[in-house]
């Protein structure tokens, strides 16, 4: 592969302490893919395996049936993690792109030309973000598509293509739209600007007004194991036949279905997708 960082895209030039340039390889971000280490692949199988172990014990008491239900719980919660994990990495480069625009129209407000302002606004961002950072990688990506004759709004609608997010994909069709048309860029991006923090103001109002009820849901959602947990460990009895009888057995499987029915749509009904 072509290592010269004015032919290769993805190869970038950085200075060190003494001036001297050094390149730096870059890879381009895959936002599908979980960016989570084996280490958090494994903090979530325990966290599933812990959960579906006790939840299956307390409606049960049958340690075989319960390791296995954690194993399942596990391998799901490392499924649920990893999702989870994606869209905080989106979640994160929208403000890092926020961030993006903001610098980028100050210094097209002194009077560069966008290109010159995306470079000004990578010195800036590197005070905020390593080098590592997607924000960073993705500009650097950017200036060296265009270096290699490309044009800005192609650079822009590929980030918008593989990120998957809404505003940057806004952002690259407004700005396709004008490039090399109008000299209003620096009004798309102001305004794409405030578009986001508008966005993002009323998503963090939304955010709060939904805590209480998550916070409700949790414990509407822990009660009956803690119930369960204490009449059949200090019932006297009472909730014998529950373990002990057939009939007890199949109680407990509808109940357990029912428990965990109202756990997805609990979770379901108070994750609102903003």
């Amino acid at each position: 592969m072509d290592t010269n960082p004015l032919t290769n895209p993805l190869a970038n030039t950085d200075g060190d302490a003494n001036g001297h340039r050094t390149e730096r390889r870059l890879a381009v971000p895959d936002y599908t893919r979980c960016p989570s280490q084996p280490i958090d692949h494994l903090v979530a199988f325990l966290i599933g395996f812990a959960a579906g172990f006790a939840v299956t014990f307390i409606f049960y008491k049958i340690i075989p049936v319960s390791t296995a239900s954690g194993i399942v719980f596990g391998a799901a919660n490392i499924f649920m993690a990893a999702v989870n994990s994606i869209k905080s990495r989106r979640a994160k480069l929208r403000i890092q792109f926020f961030d993006l625009l903001e610098s980028t129209a100050v210094a097209m407000r002194a009077g560069n030309p966008l290109l010159r302002a995306l470079k000004s606004a990578r010195d800036d961002l590197l005070l905020i973000y390593s080098k590592d950072s997607d924000i960073i990688t993705e500009l650097d990506i950017i200036l060296g598509k265009f270096d290699n004759a490309m044009t800005l709004s192609e650079a822009f609608s590929d980030l918008a293509e593989r990120s998957g997010l809404d505003d940057i994909a806004s952002f690259a069709t407004v700005y396709a739209t004008i490039e090399g048309k109008s000299s209003r860029a620096d009004e798309i991006i102001r305004e794409t600007q405030q578009i986001i923090s508008d966005k993002m103001e009323i998503e963090v109002e939304i955010d709060t007004l939904m805590t209480a009820a998550r916070a409700e849901v949790n414990i509407m959602l822990l009660m009956p194991l803690v119930i369960l947990g204490i009449i059949g460990y200090a019932g006297a009895g009472f909730m014998d036949s529950i373990y002990t009888t057939p009939t007890g057995r199949i109680v407990a499987t509808g109940g357990l279905i029912i428990y965990i029915t109202s756990f997805i749509l609990a979770r379901k009904f108070s994750n609102v997708k903003l």
